[in-house]
């Protein structure tokens, strides 16, 4: 049996990265780490740009460190929440949520996949820590970065998005798979999903 937490297998559905690019982040691969049955966190569907309402194109669909994204979007700084991790020799998850520091509102859901050897020892201890968003801990130490996007999706929510985000069930909202290099080398898969919009 495939170790969830272990290294990804590639997905069909991920966008093709660049020519010197062997990596991909499979999105399948994510959510089972957490999630046995895909459709309890949701049904999941690749769109283009196009297909993106403006706001959640914003948000997503760029190279950057989502928490820099989303704390210019709300005009507030963002707290985790890790809602479960794992760890096994060679790499770290975690299931998060970021929240707003002022109302403490869900703006953001996550599944991270860190491959342990690729992070120097004292920003791999801060994140091990748990307290500070992943692209705080990355930006604060100057760790030499580059932000691949690979998918965005369409996320009819399940039941564990829905409790998460509290919403009703199947709302949509919209989401990303991305590879983060850490020194040029395959560091961080993830998946990020922001909380549908409108309820914010």
């Amino acid at each position: 049996m495939t170790d969830p937490i272990g290294p990804p297998s590639r997905s069909a559905t991920a966008t093709q990265p660049s020519a010197d690019r062997l990596s991909r982040v499979s999105l399948d691969s994510l959510i089972a780490v957490y999630y046995p049955e895909p459709n309890k966190l949701g049904v999941f569907q690749s769109v283009n740009a196009s297909e993106t309402p403006a706001d959640y194109n914003h948000l997503l669909n760029h190279t950057h460190h989502m928490t820099v994204t989303v704390e210019a979007y709300y005009g507030d700084s963002v707290n985790v929440k890790v809602l479960r991790s794992s760890r096994n020799a060679t790499h770290y998850c975690r299931e998060i949520l970021l929240t707003l520091q002022k109302s403490n509102r869900v703006v953001q859901y996550g599944i991270v996949r860190l491959n342990l050897a690729t992070i120097g020892e004292a920003p791999r201890t801060e994140i091990l820590e748990e307290k500070k968003p992943l692209g705080r801990v990355l930006i604060e130490y100057q760790v030499l970065r580059e932000i691949e996007l690979f998918d965005l999706v369409k996320v009819n929510c399940g039941s564990a998005l829905t409790s998460l985000f509290s919403i009703a069930e199947g709302t949509t909202t919209f989401g990303r798979t991305a590879m983060i290099y850490c020194n040029k080398e395959p560091a961080i898969e993830l998946l990020e999903i922001v909380a549908p919009i409108e309820v914010l």
